[in-house]
């Protein structure tokens, strides 16, 4: 774990002892969860404005490394840049193979990417479409604090709080499995977790408007992630996720 000071090293401890013993049920089994929202907004607040802008703490115990930086888009742009991309991408319903059938989701998806930057996941093949000017602004931005240039985006538009992703880890052969994940927030704050593969310890944080996720490996290998349902009324929400794809040369 890396802050900038013994302030932020301390305030990080406090947090997770806090929550140590919260405990969450799945499928029946009593697991461990860290919840770094359990208080609401302000254990959140009060860890990420504790760190240098350069620096942000490592919210895994281990086995991988995410970094959470809540206003890499100001609140100003994130309005604009959301009807942008609501308008100007070609949103397609997504399909997923199921116990050999295809499963169309009331989520819709769009991939962007360069040239030859195919990717097949759910057993679909998803062909890129063109960048556009807001994503290749996003994509600045995200590169910046990922210290990585990607070459491909995946776009999920979420209507409301019936739609979610369900358990899964980004790591399909086609991506670099050592280049970091970027996942970028647009709209309606969401819930996301982090399950270890081996002893399904969740560890879960909300993802506010206009914020960046950088998942680092080893992450993709030893955890699992999912955006939470919820039955609360929320607005919808636009996320992306910039990756890179590996050369085919």
């Amino acid at each position: 774990m890396e802050c900038g000071n013994l302030k932020c090293f301390v305030i990080v401890r406090l947090i997770l002892r806090i929550t140590k013993n919260y405990k969450e049920y799945d499928t029946g089994k009593a697991i461990q969860t860290v919840d770094l929202m359990q208080n609401g907004y302000m254990m959140q607040t009060l860890l990420f404005n504790s760190c240098e802008s350069s620096i942000c703490a490592n919210l895994l115990p281990k086995n991988g490394c995410i970094n959470y930086y809540p206003e890499l888009i100001s609140p100003i742009h994130c309005s604009r840049l959301f009807d942008q991309l609501k308008q100007n991408i070609a949103w397609q319903f997504d399909e997923i193979q199921m116990f050999g059938k295809k499963i169309v989701t009331q989520r819709k998806v769009a991939w962007v990417a360069d040239p030859n930057c195919s990717y097949t996941y759910s057993g679909v093949k998803k062909h890129p479409d063109h960048w556009t000017p807001a994503l290749l602004d996003i994509k600045s931005k995200v590169e910046k604090v990922a210290g990585c240039q990607f070459n491909a985006c995946l776009l999920n538009l979420y209507h409301n709080g019936s739609e979610g992703m369900g358990w899964h880890s980004d790591d399909e052969k086609e991506l670099d499995c050592n280049a970091p994940i970027a996942s970028v927030s647009l709209g309606a704050t969401r819930k996301f977790a982090f399950k270890h593969k081996l002893d399904k310890t969740i560890y879960s944080l909300f993802l506010e408007s206009g914020s960046a996720l950088i998942m680092h490996a080893p992450t993709q290998r030893f955890w699992n992630h999912s955006l939470l349902k919820t039955k609360r009324l929320v607005l919808p929400r636009i996320n992306l996720t910039f990756r890179v794809i590996r050369s085919k040369e």
